[in-house]
């Protein structure tokens, strides 16, 4: 009979949706009778009620399965109700995680392998609980959706040199991704990326010709200067008969 009068209270409590933390009337004599129980087994129920988190860490407490009013709970001392209530502990330290190299055909049809590194804190406890099962594997996901979606619509050239601003771009998306779940993504970071090998040798043979080219055209107007200048000594020696002998003598004690 007891049975099946609390389930009478929990379909009625149930139907009319009460706000969070709002437990109803039969959930209220659970936690009557939690109370009579913390005070006739004290004090050895004390070690099941007094719970710690550490300064880095917050407590999201459900109450019989709604979470409590007031938010997360934490740091230092805190009590609850065995039976009743349970407790999340949320790490609110940045944590980081590394992006598996992804491969990625960028616009100009170039396969590359990338990688990133991601920096990310927990900035609201009950939302990283109640809204996503596992808040960490998200956002390793969605960061490396991200990654394949902005580098895709960039040519390798703008890969090469545009990296911060493909970081700040990335951390953007992220941020706006990730926000309803509570996470805050602080810093975004392209550490790496590899190019396939035979598009090393194709850049490597084209540098290297690229500054054999140039070489010459520099020894070319080398040679162009050095010509108009021994064309203004040939005018110079042509008018004075005397200074073609100066330069012969001193041809001569140079190669003595």
């Amino acid at each position: 009979f007891m049975f099946n009068l609390l389930d009478i209270y929990l379909i009625k409590d149930n139907s009319e949706e009460p706000s969070d933390g709002d437990v109803g009337l039969c959930g209220w004599v659970l936690v009557v009778c939690s109370f009579i129980l913390v005070i006739l087994a004290f004090p050895i129920t004390i070690f099941y009620c007094i719970n710690v988190v550490q300064e880095y860490q917050r407590a999201v407490i459900f109450r019989l399965g709604r979470n409590r009013q007031g938010g997360a709970k934490g740091p230092g001392l805190f009590f609850i109700l065995p039976c009743v209530d349970s407790i999340v502990k949320v790490d609110l330290r940045t944590t980081t995680f590394n992006v598996p190299p992804q491969e990625i055909l960028t616009r100009d049809s170039v396969t590359v392998a990338v990688d990133a590194v991601i920096y990310s804190r927990i900035v609201d406890p009950v939302t990283s609980v109640t809204k996503v099962t596992d808040v960490n594997s998200a956002t390793q996901l969605l960061a490396q959706t991200s990654l394949r979606n902005i580098l895709g619509t960039k040519t390798l050239q703008e890969i090469l040199s545009e990296r911060q601003m493909i970081a700040d771009q990335m951390e953007l998306q992220l941020d706006q991704g990730s926000s309803p779940w509570g996470i805050k993504i602080e810093r975004v970071e392209i550490t790496d990326v590899r190019l396939p090998q035979s598009m090393q040798r194709s850049m490597a043979a084209e540098a290297e010709a690229s500054r054999e080219a140039r070489a010459k055209v520099i020894a070319a107007e080398g040679e162009q200067k050095a010509s108009r200048q021994l064309k203004e000594a040939a005018d110079v020696i042509a008018e004075s008969p005397i200074a073609l002998q100066l330069r012969y003598l001193q041809t001569l004690t140079q190669i003595s």
